[in-house]
C-alpha cells in the first residue's frame, strides 16, 4: 500500500464499517465463545448491523507490571484458543466480512498495559523477547486463516515512544505475516509512536472525551469531536499514514462522553444512560466519516455469544439491543458513503 493519507482510500476496499466480538472470557461458559454457533449468530447480527469489518481480540497475560514472561494461555490452553480463532475468522469469510486480529494483553493484577515498567535495559529485552514470541504466534494464526490486518500491539504507551525494540517486533511479525499492519495507540499516545513508518495504517483507541462538563449537549461533544478530527487530520498528513479507530465507544450511563476513561466500578450512584452512550456515538463519528484519511472504525465491544450479557455490567460498552446500536445502523449504512470509500459523495 503507498504510503499516503489517502492510501486507504485509494486501495478501493471502501471505509472499514466495523466491530469488535469479544471473546467470552470464562471457563464458566463453554461452548459459545470464538468459532461456535453462538459467534456466528453474532457475526450475522453485526453483518445486518451494516458491518464490513469484524475485529477479534485473543488474550495473553502476564502476573503484573514488572513481570517478564507474556504466556499463550488465556481462559484455556493456546493451542485451543488458536483453532477457536482460526474458526471464527472463517466464520466471518464465509459471511463476506474482512478481519482484523489485534492480540491484547492482560494484566493479571490489575495494571494497565499502557504503564508496563522494568526497571533496566536487561529486563526490558526479556520481556521484547516474550512478547515477540506471543505475538508472532498470533500472526502466524493470522497469515493461516487470511486476517487482512494485524494489530501488533495494544496501548503500550510505556515503550512505544521510548524502545527501539519495537522496530524487531515488527520486523520478526512480517517475516511471519504478509497481510496489512497497524498498532493500537491510545488515544493520546499516537504523536509520541516511534515506528508508524514501518506500519501500513495508524490504528487509535479512539475513547476521547467530547465533553468539559456534565450534561453537555449533542452540538457541544459535536464541536469537540470535530476540533479532535481536525487535528488529527494535519497530524495524520504529516506522519503520511491513514487512521483507523482499533476501537472506539462510550459506556451506556450519564455523561460517559466526560472522564471515558473512567470505570464506574470505582464510581457511587452510576445511572443506566443508554441516549448518552448514543450521543457520543454520533457526536464522534459525523466528525470523522467524512475525511478521506479516515479508514475507518470498529465499535467496543459485540461479544461472541449475542444472548450472554454476563460479560460487562448493565451500563457497560455494548451497544447490542441499545440507541446506539441504531446510531450504528445509521451510520453504517451502505447507502451512506464514508470519505475513504471508492465514491466519495459526503460532507457534513
Amino acid at each position: 500500500m503507498g504510503y499516503t493519507p489517502d492510501a486507504w482510500a485509494e486501495l478501493g476496499w471502501g471505509a472499514m464499517r466495523g466491530a469488535t466480538l469479544g471473546p467470552i472470557e470464562s471457563t464458566q461458559h463453554p461452548g459459545v465463545g470464538y468459532g461456535t454457533p453462538a459467534s456466528a449468530a453474532a457475526l450475522d447480527e453485526l453483518v445486518a448491523l451494516g458491518c464490513n469489518w469484524v475485529s477479534f481480540t485473543p488474550f495473553g497475560r502476564q502476573w503484573d507490571l514488572d513481570e517478564t514472561d507474556v504466556r499463550l494461555d488465556f481462559e484455556a490452553p493456546f493451542a485451543v484458543n488458536r483453532e477457536s480463532v482460526k474458526r471464527v475468522i472463517a466464520q466471518a469469510h464465509a459471511r463476506g466480512l474482512r478481519v482484523l486480529l489485534i492480540p491484547h494483553l492482560w494484566v493479571d493484577q490489575g495494571g494497565w498495559r499502557g504503564e508496563i515498567a522494568h526497571a533496566d535495559d536487561a529486563r526490558w529485552r526479556r520481556w521484547f523477547a516474550s512478547y515477540t514470541r506471543f505475538v508472532t504466534a498470533w500472526a502466524r494464526v493470522a497469515e493461516e486463516s487470511g486476517a487482512e490486518m494485524l494489530s501488533v500491539g495494544v496501548e503500550m504507551q510505556s515503550s512505544s515512544g521510548t524502545r527501539g525494540e519495537w522496530f524487531d517486533v515488527i520486523a520478526a511479525i512480517r517475516r511471519e505475516y504478509r497481510g496489512m499492519l497497524t498498532y493500537s495507540a491510545n488515544w493520546d499516545e499516537e504523536a509520541r509512536v516511534l515506528f508508524w513508518d514501518r506500519l501500513d495504517v495508524v490504528g487509535i483507541q479512539a475513547f476521547y472525551p467530547l465533553a468539559e462538563r456534565a450534561g453537555a449537549t449533542l452540538d457541544e461533544q459535536r464541536r469537540a469531536a470535530v476540533a479532535r478530527a481536525d487535528r488529527l487530520e494535519a497530524w495524520s498528513r504529516r506522519v503520511g499514514r491513514p487512521v483507523v479507530f482499533t476501537e472506539f465507544g462510550y459506556t451506556a450511563r450519564t455523561d460517559p462522553t466526560l472522564r471515558p476513561w473512567e470505570w464506574p466500578d470505582g464510581m457511587t450512584d452510576v445511572r443506566v444512560d443508554a441516549h448518552a452512550q448514543a450521543m457520543g456515538y454520533r457526536a464522534l463519528m459525523e466528525a470523522f466519516i467524512g475525511r478521506r484519511w479516515f479508514a475507518g472504525a470498529f465499535v467496543w465491544r459485540y461479544y461472541a455469544n449475542p444472548m450472554d450479557s454476563s460479560q460487562e455490567s448493565e451500563w457497560g460498552f455494548s451497544p447490542r439491543g441499545r440507541e446506539g446500536e441504531q446510531v450504528l445502523r445509521e451510520l453504517y449504512d451502505p447507502a451512506l458513503p464514508w470519505g475513504s470509500d471508492p465514491a466519495r459523495r459526503l460532507a457534513w
